[in-house]
């Protein structure tokens, strides 16, 4: 038990700057993962290298611009991520033997430098923490190959577990409802219709078992059911569709247009699928589809931020790490799993020595 326990939190990617070049080093290696894009052979070779990689880096690097946190110079999902590593930290500040860090799918930092960098503060069990609340081979099992890659150029393995997709989790769905009801408490207006927008999928992804859907409509069954609400009024779509193939549907933007004919007024958007904001939800849905609203009638849209670095995030990701500490560490001992679901008073946080309790449970969040 004398080993540390290194926690490597892992998010999608970002790039570098909003640059041609950065851009598309970034592209390149997001659509050359055959976890992404199936496609393979001399003629996606082509598509890829003489048509999208010269086109998309300057429509990509546009829509970067608008989001772009312009005072870190960085995206916001980085400063997210980051914010988010750090406030874990704290609550494990006082294990000496708990190291954390976190990396990027695709860009840097990088899911082997962090690997590098926890091994070289003598951690030799590693906990992978995929933050993405839905599994899907696009993006959990992605993140887990790039661990294995660097796993297989090592002598000495560290002992490895991950955490498992937890998009049907009591503390998860709980903090969802919260941010929801949190949000209309704040609104002016009353929203017809709740979107609950997911990233979309190829059906053949789904036709060849990946549990992304499934996993998509339990969350969203689940939120409807904490908030009381039926499907005419929490309704479930997909964005981000691609040209290529057929994807999950209905498509979110469609949606909305839709929704504008029929003469609805007032929506409100809610993104369960992402753990931080990003390009796909602050771009593509704060700006794009509330533009596409607005032109075909819409009057009112508004959008619920993501759990991001929140009070209740950041409890909810410490009690999934935690459950699976069990038996390296004495955080992770102290809980079981019924305590896992169902406390949230068994600890404290505190950020630059200040602590706030929260009113209900009397447990102590990130102020």
């Amino acid at each position: 038990m004398g080993e540390s326990t290194g926690i490597l939190l892992v998010n999608l990617g970002t790039p570098q700057d909003t640059g041609f070049w950065s851009m598309r080093r970034y592209l390149k290696e997001f659509l050359s993962d055959k976890r992404v894009v199936e496609a393979k052979g001399p003629v996606w070779w082509l598509i890829l290298n003489a048509i999208i990689l010269v086109r998309r880096p300057k429509k990509s690097g546009r829509a970067y611009a608008k989001i772009w946190n312009k005072q870190l110079n960085e995206s916001p999902l980085r400063t997210i991520t980051r914010e988010q590593t750090r406030k874990i930290s704290e609550y494990y500040k006082n294990s000496h033997r708990i190291k954390l860090d976190w990396a990027m799918r695709y860009g840097e930092p990088s899911i082997a430098d962090g690997i590098e960098r926890l091994w070289e503060l003598g951690c030799r069990r590693f906990l992978v923490f995929p933050l993405y609340p839905q599994y899907s081979a696009a993006t959990t099992a992605s993140a887990m190959d790039k661990v294995f890659d660097k796993l297989k150029t090592m002598r000495w393995q560290p002992l490895l577990r991950s955490v498992p997709p937890y998009f049907e989790h009591p503390l998860y769905i709980e903090a969802l409802t919260r941010s929801v009801k949190t949000h209309l408490d704040n609104l002016s207006w009353t929203p017809e219709v709740i979107l609950a927008s997911f990233h979309g999928l190829p059906i053949k992804h789904i036709s060849g078992g990946d549990p992304y859907q499934s996993h998509c409509e339990k969350t969203t069954e689940l939120l409807r059911a904490a908030l009381n609400m039926d499907q005419d009024k929490l309704m479930l779509t997909y964005q981000s569709r691609s040209n290529r193939g057929v994807w999950l549907g209905p498509d979110t933007e469609e949606t909305l247009t839709e929704l504008a004919h029929k003469g609805i007024r007032k929506v409100l958007v809610i993104t369960p699928g992402f753990a931080a904001d990003c390009i796909e939800t602050l771009e593509e849905i704060e700006i794009r589809a509330a533009d596409a609203f607005r032109h075909e009638g819409g009057q009112e849209f508004s959008f619920v931020a993501c759990l991001n670095d929140s009070r209740d995030s950041i409890e909810m990701l410490i009690r999934l790490i935690n459950r699976q500490l069990v038996g390296w560490t004495k955080d992770g001992a102290n809980l079981s799993d019924n305590e896992a679901e169902v406390q949230s008073n068994v600890f404290s946080l505190s950020i630059n020595g200040h602590e706030q309790p929260n009113k209900d449970t009397g447990s102590m969040y990130l102020g």
